[in-house]
């Protein structure tokens, strides 16, 4: 008899572990299954208002479908947004100079001021003639105000133009790419009275060239309106709960880098984004069906894939604005961003733990002591949940770090540790069992960065930084090639911590600190290195 009770619990222990093994045998074939999908060459990137995101969109939405989860989407788990509303050259903008046809979009873009309408002459360059077309060099323009935006110089430029007798203005040998003007046709002045166009480096050496003599210039300018979508994936679990849990994770990517928020070389490599973040909505998925199969009934449950957030959390901007989920009701918001890079050394960082008292109870009860955290109070921060905190619910943001394949085409399905994933999955999942039984969570304000709202960013360092840094300054990640911080021999593991005359003592003041520079401009860069300090000089 003492030899069966002895073993009775034994064989109970042994079943247990056996199924837990299986449970989690399954979430792991079935995150690597959802990443491998999402982070395939079919989606082409999964950038904001593509196919490929329409095609990520029904893969996520036929996932909620199975897991058995009510549609709470507009047009049933859908969700559909503007992420801006714009123009771009009509199909009958025409540009010649001799016997040459340029290619609008690339060689020429009309500005956004220009007017709709043509103009034809014959140009001698260096020679501005009434009632002709102007060409203006960009170079030897007088730039009254070097903090005034340069589509606002061009303005001013043609302006005087027109009056002094110009029937269409060329600009050429500018410092601008096509991609940046064309990003200029999203403003909206009021139009000038003639036509006025920019045009690239390859024309502007043809007007340039030392045997120019005349060129026959013949232009039209039309417009047509455009307007781009992002598309939200909306599933809810109805428990005829109180309180709403709400379970978010951007799916949205860089495509082919057409929006130039990318960090790679190529021009036409596609942007898979496995960690960034086919990671978090793999883990989004698993949660919901784990939570859909579970006894946790103290809660409901809002399982929401947001697209826009690399263009600047438009999907969860928009949701909580137009939730057919009474937010009012929501008892917190956890948002997983970039998890599936989970190391020994950086562990997992978890940040909002500031935004509710709950969460020094909760999260020292659940966390694994196996596994490395790092906490941060702010409940604002570079990702989906700050869309939440603005609207004073808790947030919790899981977040595994940046790392040398952070928006680049590198960043692909095979590089992902599957089984820290799936550790990120039991703890989310913990954190929900804990809180079933507790009354709604207290919201509370807590610090956020000090950035002012009228900083630009028109330079770039080519860095990626490390957000788990907390020592002072900004620690380095990685290092693009080809980008000013490579040639000025900034190395990964620097710590910056002055630009110019400014210190740099977290990655806010940084920010600020780019803010005041802009292309062409050169400054010194000083951080530390091991115990040594170093100073490197940068141009932008």
């Amino acid at each position: 008899m003492n030899k069966i009770i002895w073993l009775f619990p034994f064989v109970l222990s042994t079943l247990y572990v056996s199924a837990q093994k299986k449970t989690d045998r399954k979430t792991l074939s079935n995150l690597q299954m959802h990443v491998a999908y999402l982070a395939s060459d079919k989606l082409e990137g999964r950038r904001t208002g593509t196919p490929g995101e329409q095609l990520a969109a029904a893969y996520i939405a036929g996932q909620m479908k199975d897991i058995g989860l009510t549609p709470m989407g507009e047009e049933g788990f859908l969700q559909t947004f503007t992420v801006k509303e714009g123009r771009e050259p009509a199909a009958d903008t025409k540009m010649s100079i001799g016997d040459q046809i340029l290619t609008p979009g690339t060689q020429f873009i009309p500005l956004p001021f220009s007017a709709a309408s043509s103009a034809k002459g014959e140009v001698i360059p260096n020679v501005n003639e009434p009632d002709n077309i102007w060409l203006v060099n960009v170079s030897e323009m007088d730039i009254t105000n070097p903090h005034e935006s340069m589509a606002n110089q061009y303005l001013k430029e043609a302006k005087e133009a027109q009056q002094a007798g110009a029937t269409a203005v060329v600009f050429y040998n500018s410092k601008e790419t096509a991609a940046e003007v064309a990003e200029w046709l999203d403003q909206n002045p009021a139009p000038i009275p003639v036509p006025a166009v920019w045009v690239n480096d390859a024309v502007s050496k043809k007007l340039m060239a030392d045997d120019a003599e005349g060129f026959k210039i013949n232009l039209q300018v039309a417009f047509k309106p455009t307007k781009r979508t992002g598309t939200n994936v909306i599933g809810y679990i109805d428990n005829k709960a109180e309180k709403t849990i709400i379970l978010g994770a951007h799916y949205d990517h860089l495509g082919y880098g057409e929006d130039h928020n990318g960090l790679g070389t190529a021009t036409k490599e596609i942007y898979n984004g496995a960690d960034d973040n086919a990671s978090g909505t793999a883990a989004l998925l698993e949660i919901a069906r784990l939570l859909k199969a579970s006894k946790l009934r103290g809660n409901n449950y809002a399982i929401v894939a947001f697209s826009g957030e690399e263009l600047g959390l438009f999907g969860s901007k928009y949701f909580t604005e137009h939730s057919q989920i009474a937010l009012s009701q929501a008892n917190f918001m956890i948002n997983m961003d970039m998890v599936g890079r989970l190391t020994a050394e950086k562990g997992l960082q978890i940040g909002g733990i500031g935004t509710s008292p709950a969460w020094n109870t909760i999260l020292p009860a659940v966390a694994p002591k196996e596994l490395k955290l790092s906490y941060d109070s702010a409940g604002v921060g570079p990702s989906d949940h700050t869309s939440f905190y603005r609207k004073n619910i808790p947030v919790l943001f899981f977040f595994t770090g940046t790392h040398s394949d952070y928006h680049k085409p590198t960043d692909d399905a095979g590089k992902l540790n599957y089984d820290g994933a799936l550790s990120v999955v039991k703890l989310v999942y913990d954190i929900i069992d804990k809180a079933n039984g507790m009354d709604k969570l207290t919201f509370s304000k807590t610090r956020e960065p000090q950035m002012g709202t009228n900083a630009r960013f028109s330079v770039t360092l080519g860095i990626m930084p490390d957000y788990t840094f907390d020592k002072g300054g900004v620690r380095i990640d990685g290092v693009t090639d080809g980008r000013p911080a490579s040639k000025a021999g900034m190395a990964a593991g620097d710590v910056i911590v002055q630009m110019g005359s400014l210190p740099v003592t977290n990655l806010e003041a940084y920010m600020q600190a780019l803010g005041t520079f802009k292309k062409g401009d050169q400054t010194d860069v000083k951080v530390k290195r091991g115990n040594a300090e170093k100073v490197f000089q940068v141009q932008f």
